[in-house]
């Protein structure tokens, strides 16, 4: 099997037409499942994907808001109910930085049962990494990094692929220039883009600390990166979304440029 992105879900916080931002990395021998949505509408995803569960072996958890780690909350509960029917073979990682470990365990303990509770620390752990940690996922290698956000902490990561591409997620968050070793010349580089630069007035990205699709094409052709992929975006222009988002990154990014849809996979 290539190399696959599945993107779970392709939109910001408040979107209705599509599913919050979160995606798997598929290698021939492993899953990463990459934040998990608002909800447990996350199950849905993973469902049309034709995903199980119980194929979910590790999570990654790159920031606190509800957008992206409440559905880490369903993901818990319905690993450790495999785990209670004899159903899910092996352990489930979760890895985050330290408010992520706290606030996901502080929810879980609130809202799950004992007897689900119960696994973490046995066959569920909780891996705390920091700025600069390598983190050995299979056949993964990344390396974790302060997006350095102004707004709540959050990491991306840089992975090594068996195949030896280089693959960097930025979070939610804008590049920042404290990041450039991590993101130039990179193969792919997978950015946020809350709305298009012409519609900035309409949805305020820069008041809410985010990008245009004009800016992250900019940031890609500077740091010469190969292959561009935007997402988190708003969903009121949802059915023209992919054409005009790629038209307009396209006046600044001379390489590929992937919109992608909710549950498209982008083969690496």
């Amino acid at each position: 099997m290539s190399e696959q992105i599945v993107m779970l879900g392709t939109g910001n916080a408040v979107v209705k037409k599509c599913f919050n931002t979160c995606f798997l990395l598929k290698t021939q021998n492993e899953l990463l499942m990459v934040d998990a949505g608002g909800g447990n509408g996350i199950l849905s995803q993973l469902d049309r994907a034709c995903v199980n569960v119980t194929d979910i072996h590790n999570l990654f958890i790159t920031h606190c808001h509800t957008d992206h780690i409440l559905g880490a909350v369903w993901i818990v509960r319905m690993v450790t109910a495999a785990m209670l029917s004899d159903k899910y073979c092996g352990d489930f990682t979760v890895y985050s930085h330290k408010k992520g470990i706290d606030t996901l365990m502080t929810i879980c303990n609130l809202v799950l049962p004992y007897k689900n509770m119960a696994y973490v620390g046995k066959r569920v752990h909780l891996k705390e990494f920091e700025n600069g940690d390598n983190l050995v996922i299979g056949e993964l290698n990344l390396k974790c990094f302060d997006t350095l956000s102004t707004k709540e902490p959050q990491y991306g990561f840089r992975a090594t692929l068996p195949s030896g591409k280089i693959l960097v997620c930025l979070g939610d968050e804008p590049f920042n220039q404290g990041n450039t070793e991590y993101v130039k010349g990179v193969d792919y580089l997978m950015c946020e883009a809350f709305c298009l630069y012409k519609d900035r007035d309409i949805f305020k990205p820069y008041q809410k600390h985010h990008s245009t699709a004009k800016d992250a094409a900019q940031l890609a052709q500077e740091l010469a990166v190969k292959n561009l992929i935007l997402y988190h975006t708003e969903d009121k222009t949802i059915d023209t979304r992919k054409v005009e988002y790629t038209k307009e990154a396209a006046q600044f990014f001379t390489g590929n440029i992937f919109v992608p849809e909710d549950l498209e996979t982008i083969v690496l």
